[in-house]
């Protein structure tokens, strides 16, 4: 997968909770829709009228069935029923600046298994809440952090009065001792100095494998974005994913 053109999709990154599914899944479909109400009446000249109503999206997966920790899509699965889940998906690069799909959802459907003989498959449905968001990463996955520091400053977009900003971290994994602890907050500055950075979201302390979704209410008319991480304990380790969006 790319970011632009015509492409054959055969890498694509997909991050739900704190679970890399990349190399288990083949499968990832975003699925969005505004529900139509019909207007239509004697002033219409003829011709039916409408109204954009409630919205609605679902992101669907689907791949080859893994378990053993909450890293492994049936673990994952299992704790994510019912539950709100953060969803990242993005290109195989997942570079910094590059484009991001971010969604918030509830694991509402999840199916295992098939005949004898064939590769044990998985296919997970997770209706949204919220909006979902097109963005940009701002953290890679496969860039460890040890200690405290910034990331790469990206230009976006500002988010207008009637817009959220969204942001989702998906921690990957830990290591260390004493308490391994990472705190990590999305920024923006008015240009790519970050001279006098804004905190806009701030997650929740995380000492474990998962993920999280906040969003902040527009307006926002910074362009700037970043991530800043505090990292805490002894010999700390973390792989994480984080991206912004605007919607």
């Amino acid at each position: 997968m790319t970011a632009a053109g015509i492409y054959v999709q055969t890498n694509v990154r997909l991050f739900v909770s704190g679970a890399d599914l990349t190399s288990r899944s083949n499968k990832v479909e975003w699925a969005a829709q505004i529900e139509d109400k019909e207007t239509t009446n004697f002033g219409s000249a003829g011709w039916k009228e409408r109204l954009g109503a409630l919205g609605e999206f679902a992101v669907m997966g689907a791949g080859q069935w893994e378990a053993g920790d909450s890293t492994k899509v049936d673990d994952m699965a299992f704790a994510a029923m019912g539950a709100a889940n953060a969803v990242t998906t993005c290109p195989s690069d997942a570079q910094v600046g590059g484009i991001a799909w971010l969604g918030n959802t509830i694991g509402c459907k999840y199916n295992l298994g098939a005949q004898v003989g064939e590769v044990a498959p998985w296919t997970l449905e997770a209706p949204g809440t919220w909006p979902p968001s097109r963005g940009v990463v701002l953290h890679p996955p496969g860039t460890p952090r040890t200690s405290t520091g910034t990331g790469t400053a990206v230009q976006y977009v500002a988010a207008s009065a009637s817009q959220f900003v969204y942001a989702t971290l998906h921690v990957l994994s830990v290591s260390g001792t004493a308490s391994p602890t990472i705190t990590v907050k999305v920024q923006s500055s008015v240009d790519n100095t970050f001279a006098s950075p804004t905190d806009r979201i701030t997650f929740t302390a995380a000492t474990a494998v998962g993920a999280q979704i906040s969003r902040l209410a527009g307006a926002v008319t910074d362009t700037w974005y970043r991530v800043s991480y505090t990292i805490s304990g002894t010999n700390p380790s973390f792989l994480f994913l984080a991206a912004v969006g605007v919607k």
